[in-house]
C-alpha cells in the first residue's frame, strides 16, 4: 500500500475516534447510530480496517456532520 495513502487512512481512523470520544460516545453507541457492527468501529479506530466510503458516510450521519467535513484530515498529525 502506497505510503501516503496508509497515512491518510490512519488519520481518519483516528479523526473518527477523536469524534467519538469528543461526543461522549462509546463504540457500541456509535455502532447502533451508524449502523455498523462494534466489531468494525473498533477494528478502524486501532486502525487495523480501512473504512469504506460508505462505512465513513455512515459514521458521519450518525455524527451529525458532514462527509468532508469527517475526512478532512488537515490537522490531524499522526
Amino acid at each position: 500500500m502506497n505510503t501516503k495513502n496508509s497515512k491518510i487512512n490512519d488519520c481518519i481512523c483516528l479523526k473518527i475516534k477523536l469524534e467519538r470520544v469528543k461526543r461522549n460516545l462509546s463504540q457500541e453507541e456509535l455502532a447502533l447510530k451508524a449502523d455498523l457492527n462494534r466489531n468494525t468501529i473498533g477494528k478502524i479506530e486501532r486502525m487495523e480496517a480501512s473504512p469504506s466510503i460508505e462505512t465513513i458516510e455512515k459514521i458521519a450521519n450518525a455524527f451529525g456532520m458532514n462527509f468532508l467535513d469527517l475526512i478532512d484530515v488537515s490537522k490531524i498529525e499522526l
